[in-house]
């Protein structure tokens, strides 16, 4: 029994690696490409628009591509799980609840992700990216 915990926190650990990897490597290609768009959300916000919209813009566009990487995601770890059936104790390999509850984690950490880069590029002053354009 002692082998299967030591194989579960190992498991687990990586899980744990593999997600914070996942959510620093999102960061910073979102943060990378905010900052991109830096003068186009001052000139926005020139315009007339807030804040607000340009985060909802972002993170609308971020969770578009989430969701697709999270529908691949689950029908690949669906097709997958056959494989793993003899790691697993208690859980059947088409568990719904755990599918959805990896699907919400994943997603919430990703939108997050996204969110506070977007958030920090909207504090451009929109002078100074006129004065760039």
């Amino acid at each position: 029994m002692s082998s299967g915990r030591i194989l579960g926190s190992l498991f687990a650990a990586f899980a744990l690696l593999a997600l914070v990897l996942a959510a620093s490597g999102l960061y910073a290609v979102v943060s990378y490409a905010a900052a991109q768009r830096a003068k186009e959300f001052g000139v926005r916000i020139a315009l007339g628009a807030t804040a607000s919209d340009i985060v909802t813009m972002m993170l609308k566009q971020t969770g578009k591509l989430v969701a697709i990487g999270l529908v691949l995601g689950l029908i690949g770890g669906r097709a997958l799980a056959s494989l793993a059936t003899a790691l697993l104790y208690r859980v059947s390999p088409s568990d719904p609840a755990t599918y959805v509850g990896v699907a919400v984690t994943l997603g919430s950490i990703a939108l997050l992700a996204s969110y506070i880069p977007v958030r920090r590029a909207t504090a451009v002053d929109p002078v100074s990216a006129l004065r760039l354009e």
